[in-house]
């Protein structure tokens, strides 16, 4: 049975012989969450302790945000905690948190805290941190899983512990989406049923994206393993094979432009959800480097590596995210 506690001293008190996964939350579980909590008992094992927080930090909300819309359902969450196999939901109060009100020292994000959703929503990921920092303390965990849904927090937090030392493992756990492509997400539940057929934009263009990297690969492993691609296109158009040459003609310009292509997939996909009823508002889509969040451009043709292709936008009055991971030039 879980157990659900409010302070941190009574979470010290607790006994454990394995290790301590920890799996932070505000509230409002979903199977995401609970996806994040079963891979929280394979790692801490039968022996270890899985510890779900639950708790909506003011500090990660801007003016205007939704922090007093945001829902609290500890009764529910619970059960889907406990059911997901977690030994222990803490959900301290804001006063056990913050013992002394907003904290006047705070972890800054740094650069990559003000790209992308940092541009969107000042702040947020100082507060972000400073949260994670502080439950990171509180739970002493060995391990905490977080999902890559929110890819650029997965990197500041990794970055934090890093830096930092916190001699913690940080684990991404992959996002979890509904049958329909939609990422889960607590703000789901606010989408009317016609918001949610613009919202499916967001999925849609990513894998629009997503399936044009695939191509634009294929291509460039062609092109790695056929030389003088060029030429031979010309040679086969001189001999009448039309349909090769034009394959030959593909092979040739499939390494320049990639992330312009990939961007230009998932833009297509964006500006026809625009001009639905209700329409989507894009708040941003980039295809950022992982380690820092920093574009990648149209003229890096020859970028190897990890990538995120990400996406916010605004839905009637709701805001979502969403992101798929790519590699580029993953053979050589």
């Amino acid at each position: 049975m879980t157990t659900t506690l409010r302070t941190a001293a009574e979470l010290h008190a607790r006994t454990r012989a394995g290790r301590r996964a920890v799996v932070m939350t505000m509230g409002a579980l979903h199977e995401g969450h609970a996806t994040l909590i079963r891979a929280a008992r394979a790692i801490a094992g039968p022996d270890g302790e899985v510890v779900v927080t639950v708790f909506v930090n003011p500090l990660q909300f801007g003016q205007g945000e939704d922090l007093d819309r945001y829902p609290r359902t500890l009764d529910a969450d619970v059960k889907i905690a406990e059911q997901a196999g977690a030994d222990v939901v803490f959900a301290p109060a804001v006063d056990e948190v913050y013992p002394g009100g907003e904290p006047q020292v705070r972890i800054s994000a740094g650069p990559m805290g003000e790209r992308l959703e940092g541009s969107s929503r000042p702040g947020h990921f100082d507060g972000m941190l400073t949260v994670v920092a502080k439950l990171l303390h509180l739970t002493r965990p060995d391990v905490a899983l977080f999902g890559q849904k929110d890819a650029q927090q997965l990197a500041l937090i990794r970055r934090m512990v890093r830096d930092l030392n916190f001699g913690i493992e940080i684990v991404g756990v992959p996002t979890v989406r509904e049958e329909d492509g939609l990422a889960l997400s607590s703000r789901n539940r606010y989408l009317s049923p016609k918001e949610r057929r613009t919202a499916l934009a967001l999925s849609q263009a990513l894998f629009a994206g997503s399936d044009r990297h695939a191509a634009q690969e294929a291509l460039r492993a062609r092109a790695r393993e056929v030389p003088a691609t060029r030429a031979r296109a010309e040679a086969l158009s001189a001999i009448g094979e039309s349909r090769a040459a034009a394959d030959a003609h593909a092979v040739a310009k499939a390494v320049p432009g990639a992330a312009a292509a990939v961007r230009a997939a998932a833009r297509l996909v964006l500006d026809e959800a625009a001009r639905l009823d209700p329409p989507l508002e894009l708040d941003y889509l980039a295809l950022v480097d992982p380690s820092d969040f920093t574009e990648i451009t149209d003229h890096e043709d020859d970028y190897t590596g990890e990538a995120v292709l990400a996406v916010a936008a605004r839905v009637g009055t709701t805001r979502l995210i969403d992101n798929v991971p790519l590699t580029f030039g993953a053979a050589s």
